[in-house]
């Protein structure tokens, strides 16, 4: 696909950087990105994993996950919050 490149209103060009995904090994599941993301594009998960958590017990923590990546602006609101560098965009679609 064409790379796309978009306008801000004073006429300075910018490409959008579209989310990939998210690393869950790095994500604390703080909620950060899903509040600054206005398009519903991430929804809180159960992280995957086996046997017991950190704490000893087998209730799981959670992460954030790319629900509905279509509806991405690639505005990289949610890559500019995240304090553990966490999430993979790309220019293309």
């Amino acid at each position: 696909m064409q790379q796309t490149t978009c306008y801000t209103r004073g006429g300075s060009a910018w490409i959008p950087n579209y989310i990939e995904s998210i690393d869950v090994e790095k994500c604390l599941g703080c909620g950060r990105c899903y509040k600054v993301c206005s398009r519903t594009v991430l929804e809180l998960i159960e992280k995957p994993f086996e046997g017991e958590d950190e704490y000893g017990d087998d209730m799981g923590n959670k992460v954030m996950s790319v629900a509905n990546p279509d509806d991405c602006i690639g505005c990289g609101a949610c890559a500019k919050i995240c304090t553990k560098k966490c999430h993979l965009h790309t220019a293309m679609v």
